[in-house]
Formats: C-alpha cells, sequence, structure tokens
C-alpha cells in the first residue's frame, strides 16, 4: 500500500483561511482611532469591537457547534468564511457605531464555528501521530497574523481609509473561501458505531476528562498571556522606558518569536507532547519573572519579553495538537469548540484583570500575574500527567 503523503497544501490552505480570519477579528486594533472618529464616539468605545467579538465567540461556539454538527465540515467552513465576508462588509458601510458593534457579534458567531470547524479538520487529515505537526501548520496562520495581519490592516486603514479596510478584509476572505473549495477534500466527521456498540452520551465519554483538563490549561495560560499582552504598548513605553517609536520593532521581534515557536512544536510536539508543554508553561513563568525583575533594565526586558512570546507561541499548537490526538473521534468537535470558547474568554476576562492591575497596582505588576497564572498551568498539567489513565484515548 502507498504511503500516503503529509497533505501540506491543504494545511497551508487552512492556515491561509485562519490568517483573514484573525486578521479581521483584530482589525480594529490598528485603525482604531480612525474608527472613533469615523462614527463619533471615544477610543474606549470603539475598543469594545474587539472585546464583544471576543465574548461573542466564548459565549456560542459550543452551541453553535452542536447545532451545525450534521452539515459537512468542507461546506461549513466556506459558510463561516461567507459569513466574515459579510461582516466585514456591513462594518464597512456601517452609518454608525452600533450598526458597527452588530457586524462584530455577527463576526464572532461565525469565528466559533470557524474555529470548531478547522482544528479537527486538520486532524482528520493526517495519521494521530501527526497531529502537533499539523496543528502546527495551521496555527501558524494565527501566528502571522499577529505579525503581518495587523501591522498590514493597520497600513490600508491609515492609507485608504477605515472603511475600505474592511472591505479588502472582505475579499481576502472570499479568495481563501474559494481555495477552501478547490482544494480541501470533504471530510467525515461522524463516527460510525460498530456492530452491537451502543453509543456514549458525552459526559459519560472517558477522554471528557482530557478534554477539560487541557481546556483549563488553556484558560489559565491564556489569562496570564492577556493579561499582560493587552497593556504591552504602555508597559514598554512606561517600564522600561522604550522610545514609542521602537515600540512596533520590537512587538515585531515578539510576533518572530511567536514564529519560531510554532517551529518548536513542530519539530518536537508529536514526540512528548505532554512533556514540551509542562516545560513550555514552566518556561512561560520564567519569562514572566524575567519580565518582572528586569523591567526597568531596558534592553534585558526587551530579551525577556520574546523569550516569553516564543514560550506562549508554543501553546497553541501544542493544546490544539493534544486536545485532537487524545479526545475521541465522537467528541473532536466539541473539544474543538471548547478550546475556543476556553481562548476567547480568556482574551477578554485577561484584558479585564490586567485593567483592574493597571488601575489599582500599576502596569510594573503585570509579569507576575503572569506569572501566577502560568504556574497554575503548569500545575493542572502536572497533575493530569500523574493521575492513572491520564491519557486514556477511545476511538
Amino acid at each position: 500500500m502507498p504511503r500516503q503523503p503529509f497533505p501540506t497544501p491543504q494545511l497551508l490552505v487552512i492556515a491561509g483561511a485562519t490568517f483573514v480570519c484573525v486578521s479581521s477579528e483584530f482589525l480594529p486594533t490598528g485603525i482604531l482611532p480612525d474608527i472613533a472618529a469615523g462614527v463619533g464616539v471615544t477610543e474606549a468605545q470603539a475598543g469594545l469591537l474587539i472585546s464583544v467579538f471576543a465574548f461573542t465567540v466564548a459565549l456560542t461556539t459550543i452551541p453553535l457547534t452542536r447545532l451545525t454538527h450534521r452539515f459537512p465540515r468542507k461546506w461549513l467552513m466556506v459558510a463561516t468564511l461567507g459569513g466574515f465576508a459579510v461582516t466585514n462588509v456591513i462594518c464597512a458601510i456601517a452609518p454608525d457605531y452600533w450598526t458597527l458593534f452588530a457586524g462584530r457579534v455577527l463576526g464572532g458567531l461565525a469565528h466559533g464555528v470557524f474555529w470548531a470547524v478547522t482544528a479537527p479538520y486538520a486532524a482528520r487529515l493526517v495519521k494521530p501521530s501527526q497531529v502537533v505537526r499539523a496543528a502546527s501548520i495551521t496555527t501558524a496562520g494565527a501566528t502571522l497574523a499577529f505579525i503581518l495581519g495587523i501591522p498590514m490592516g493597520a497600513a490600508i486603514g491609515h492609507a485608504v481609509g477605515w472603511r475600505l479596510s474592511f472591505v479588502v478584509m472582505a475579499g481576502l476572505i472570499v479568495l481563501f473561501a474559494l481555495l477552501v473549495v478547490l482544494f480541501l477534500p470533504p471530510v467525515e466527521h461522524r463516527v460510525t458505531l460498530r456492530t452491537g456498540e451502543i453509543a456514549l452520551p458525552a459526559r459519560r465519554d472517558p477522554t471528557l476528562r482530557i478534554v477539560i483538563v487541557i481546556c483549563a490549561i488553556v484558560a489559565l495560560a491564556a489569562l496570564g498571556q492577556n493579561t499582560m499582552s493587552t497593556y504591552i504598548v504602555p508597559w514598554l513605553i512606561a517600564v522600561p522606558a522604550i522610545d514609542p517609536g521602537q515600540v512596533a520593532s520590537i512587538l515585531l521581534l515578539g510576533g518572530i518569536g511567536g514564529a519560531v515557536s510554532l517551529l518548536i512544536a513542530a519539530l518536537v510536539g508529536d514526540r512528548d507532547p505532554h512533556g514540551v508543554l509542562l516545560v513550555t508553561l514552566i518556561g512561560l513563568a520564567g519569562g514572566g519573572v524575567a519580565l518582572g525583575l528586569l523591567g526597568a533594565a531596558g534592553w534585558p526586558a526587551i530579551a525577556a519579553y520574546v523569550l516569553w512570546s516564543i514560550a506562549f507561541g508554543v501553546v497553541p499548537p501544542l493544546t490544539q495538537g493534544l486536545m485532537m490526538r487524545d479526545a475521541s473521534a465522537r467528541l473532536r468537535d466539541f473539544a474543538a469548540a471548547a478550546l475556543t470558547t476556553s481562548f476567547n474568554a480568556a482574551i477578554g476576562g485577561g484584558a479585564l484583570i490586567g485593567s483592574f492591575v493597571v488601575a489599582g497596582l500599576g502596569l510594573a505588576w503585570l509579569p507576575w500575574f503572569l506569572v501566577g497564572f502560568a504556574v497554575l498551568a503548569a500545575l493542572v498539567l502536572l497533575v493530569e500527567m500523574l493521575l492513572p489513565r491520564g491519557r486514556e484515548r477511545v476511538g
């Protein structure tokens, strides 16, 4: 029987679709003042366009994933991309703030289902021993969105206006929807019971525990990450006293660190994902300690920032790969939806916690909250690894 080649081209299509969707999610970040002036609101109100997107994803992903479970995965991905394109057009032509707000809510509805489809899709294209490698490729789209997508959206917005930047993003999304139609094979996501087998409800699936554990790890790690990263620009300016003109270059260094982490996950993640994830979470806590101790030291703080970016960048592909490898086939879609919910709840929750920290304790305290959440995540993983049958998996 001929050996099936690793489906790199198909995974790159998924990565590209992920790139445009994440770029769309954070598009308002780079053009916030322009949006605020365009619809006559404060920058704080414009910032809620990002928060409402994240919280919409967190609240609706699981129920929408259950409602759409019977639909073919390929065409559901195309539908979510089409929904993204439409919501970007709504934002582009919005006559007022609340229409723009509604467009972002609709975008959040599509975003959650998109993530719930793409992670299991990639896992269904490869062997179980290759899921972390596959997740590293598809997750690269999200990382590149942070490195290139957000600056690209800002550049387009400043060059042609914030409304046209939404139009350009809609066009890119339509392009990748066409690539999905042309290049992605259909996959079977429904599990056929063997003769005599009785379908178990999700709550009795023996792999449900690992789904809950990984979601807890993601929620804790991402809470710490977003508590710090949401306020990284004011922290860089105030604590290590970086010149505002150099901030964009430093953020680019952090983004490159995130790209390096994807290479690390792809090379070693499939060998011992639990062990690599534990080392990564310890490294994340260590990066927070370095930021806390070296924050006022200038460029040593920047080195600590890059190391922190590398450490956290390993977490998404590893946790996604672990989830798709260890969850049973019948739980994969639910597991992907739960993982998306955890990430987005942590995005909104971390930003909220960070605002209280900055207002009450000051910017210099942010790294220590990163440390605390990372340590808790590492402890949850360590307990899971020590428990008997912690890695049990069913088909």
